[in-house]
């Protein structure tokens, strides 16, 4: 939609339910699990998780490619997640591209939980009164991840980089990045993003002040 006139802004989200033809119930879903109550509510970032599975799984509608149940969740975990070896993301690029799907624009096309947020805020007016909350922990979590990525990346193409030059024996490998916090007031110890995810440790507010 164009960003001028008495339209709506654009969207970039609201482009993409237009350009992969999916449900247009689709942004009545985000906003509504947005906006939800307690346990049935989803965080910007899952929500753009959500969205772009949606996308993938409109590009390979397109294709006429069948999946089973649960598959469309595994491809995109083995495209977007960090502890997701190259080779196996190298195989679900290749399942795809031969089931005759852009892989490069899709992956362009997914969104982030900013492009999210814009599209619920702006485009659909919806408001959640927490969002300040959420988005300092989703910029906590979204920096962590990036750097966790980014250090994977350079760790293992150097990795590979000594291998091939034959200046470090090493066989087929797997990287495992991980960053734990130590809770020293009750002793619980969690991984960073399961840290953030859940909200926080196992003090409640009395033994924090111990």
């Amino acid at each position: 939609m164009a960003p001028n006139g008495d339209g709506p802004p654009s969207s970039k989200v609201a482009r993409l339910i237009e350009t992969y033809d999916v449900d247009d119930g689709l942004g009545d879903e985000l906003e509504r699990l947005w906006t939800a109550d307690g346990s049935e509510r989803k965080s910007l970032r899952d929500l753009a998780a959500y969205f772009n599975r949606q996308l993938l799984e409109a590009a390979l509608a397109s294709t006429s490619t069948t999946t089973v149940d649960g598959e469309v969740a595994n491809l995109y975990r083995l495209l977007t997640a960090d502890d997701v070896s190259s080779g196996m993301r190298t195989e679900a690029r290749t399942r795809l591209e031969r089931a005759g799907v852009d892989v490069e624009q899709l992956e362009r096309d997914f969104v982030t939980y900013q492009a999210i947020r814009s599209y619920l805020q702006t485009y659909r007016d919806a408001e959640y009164e927490s969002t300040s909350d959420e988005e300092s922990v989703q910029n906590v979590l979204e920096t962590v991840q990036r750097l966790r990525s980014r250090l994977q990346s350079v760790v293992e193409n150097g990795l590979t980089r000594l291998r091939s030059t034959d200046r470090l024996t090493l066989g087929e490998f797997r990287l495992f990045i991980d960053i734990d916090v130590l809770c020293e007031a009750c002793g619980a110890q969690y991984g960073v993003v399961d840290l953030l995810k859940r909200g926080g440790c196992d003090c409640d507010s009395s033994a924090a002040d111990e």
